[in-house]
């Protein structure tokens, strides 16, 4: 028996029911038998920012949000809480999107990511004018190198970024001594730090937006699994609902739902798990001697990174891949997590902050949703009025607005600079069936993790080969 709670959906959806977040009875009630204008499938971010945007533009609509469990209860209420800078997916596939579709490949990545900036922005504003309070903090995020290898990694990222979009105040790369004053990781020799990044409790976000499109119109069902979409129609678990548009937003759960629209399909993408681990909230002495009095979000330049955040409650959350991908693609339901990979997350705190004793209040894990090359991808059919978002990879949080707000311009038939971004309508080809996926995805993050340990044991100033080959093998490499 675990003396800390594994499962039970995430840390941040505990605490916010902790919170007293009133029951929604009216969640369970019957499907609209009338046709709606618009239906949303999936209440996590992507599917509540669209319901907001569409009821603002239009309070007229008839607006219906279908969610299989409760609001929340997938990666939108378990991830690591960054509103991070990052696209989701690789520049150069999208680049070359673009370009063989005869436009300028590096202008439209260097406007993809100004997009994605811009709907940090985007967020901060929403919730400061609709009173959501999610922790927010603009902090930035550091990513620490703890070898050679990943220092020089580190500095080529830094010279891409400028490359693809990243305004040059908006990056600094940091000394061992610079990266030491804002957070005191023992082996850290350097480091990089992104101004824009901002901390969030991502459940906090989720339900206080909820809350809001209620309270402007939108109905939420909860309980209302949606097995498939058809043109006008959308067959659930509760009964069907027909609707004028239908977008599904479910993100790692796409290929649980049937439709011959673009952007599904059993292949199409996979849900690859991420763990999580949450200690007690630490004392002030240990405080004293890690620093982070910034509220950085933190990365390490590993190629099985991790990733974490101070908590507004003093606590500190970490998470990372651990047992990456369940065979046949499933999905890791209320979120137990395996011992291996919950030791391997406070190994990895023990690592950066030795002499501090820390201990687990919580772990659980998610899913992301990846396609076969790592990029996400928009689609909208205009004749069957169906849409999807998907495949972003690990980097939703932000994109999660973005893919709303392009969903949204897609349906309005107009051309827009968001329709313009090469996610929309990417296609990433189709994962192997299995075994071989299985097969492939493991190795991939095997192949990562021995490089880790090679680069850590040799202290070599080059990536490994075994890394190199292994990201090749991805689709990651740019």
């Amino acid at each position: 028996m675990h003396d800390f709670v594994n499962g039970s959906i995430s840390h941040w959806m505990t605490q916010a029911s902790a919170a007293n977040t009133p029951d929604h009875p009216h969640r369970h009630a019957s499907l609209p038998e009338t046709e709606q204008d618009l239906v949303i499938v999936g209440g996590g971010l992507t599917g509540l920012w669209t319901a907001y945007y569409a009821i603002t533009q239009h309070p007229e609509w008839k607006i219906t949000v279908l969610e299989a469990e409760q609001v929340g209860y997938g990666g939108s209420g378990r991830n690591g809480g960054w509103l991070s800078t990052l696209i989701p997916g690789n520049r150069a596939v999208y680049a070359r999107d673009a370009e063989r579709q005869g436009r300028d490949g590096s202008a439209a990545v260097r406007a993809f990511q100004r997009e994605m900036s811009g709907a940090i922005d985007e967020t901060l504003r929403v919730a400061d004018v609709e009173g959501i309070a999610a922790d927010q903090h603009r902090g930035g995020q550091l990513q620490a190198a703890t070898t050679p290898a990943a220092l020089k990694r580190m500095r080529g990222t830094y010279a891409a970024n400028l490359r693809n979009g990243y305004a040059e105040d908006s990056l600094e790369l940091l000394s061992a001594d610079e990266l030491q004053q804002r957070i005191n990781i023992a082996p850290a020799l350097g480091g990089m730090f992104y101004r824009d990044t901002v901390r969030v409790d991502p459940a906090k976000l989720t339900l206080g937006l909820a809350q809001v499109v209620e309270a402007k119109g939108v109905q939420i069902f909860e309980r209302a699994a949606v097995k498939s979409i058809a043109p006008g129609t959308v067959v659930a678990s509760r009964g069907v609902v027909r609707a004028r548009t239908v977008l599904s937003c479910v993100e790692a759960y796409t290929s649980e739902i049937e439709s011959d629209a673009p952007g599904f399909g059993s292949r199409q993408l996979i849900p690859v798990n991420s763990s999580m681990i949450v200690t007690a909230p630490l004392s002030d002495a240990d405080w004293e001697r890690i620093g982070w009095n910034g509220l950085e979000c933190l990365n390490d330049g590993a190629h099985t990174f991790v990733y974490a955040q101070r908590t507004a409650d003093g606590r500190i959350a970490i998470g990372g891949r651990g047992t990456p991908y369940a065979y046949n693609s499933g999905t890791p339901g209320r979120g137990a997590v395996d011992d291996a990979t919950i030791q391997t997350l406070k190994d990895r705190l023990d690592y950066f902050f030795p002499g501090t004793r820390f201990t687990i209040d919580h772990a659980w894990r998610g899913a992301i949703g990846v396609t076969r090359d790592w990029c996400a991808g928009i689609f909208f059919d205009p004749e069957t009025r169906i849409g999807t978002a998907r495949g972003y990879a690990g980097h939703g949080l932000t994109a999660t607005n973005l893919a709303a707000r392009t969903l949204l311009d897609r349906v309005s038939g107009e051309w827009t600079e968001l329709t313009a971004l090469p996610w929309n309508d990417h296609e990433s080809g189709v994962w192997e069936p299995e075994p071989i996926r299985w097969t492939g995805v493991h190795t991939m993050y095997r192949l990562f993790g021995v490089a880790d340990r090679w680069e850590e044991a040799r202290h070599s100033e080059d990536t490994s080969l075994i890394a190199r080959f292994g990201s090749r093998l991805a689709g990651l490499h740019e």
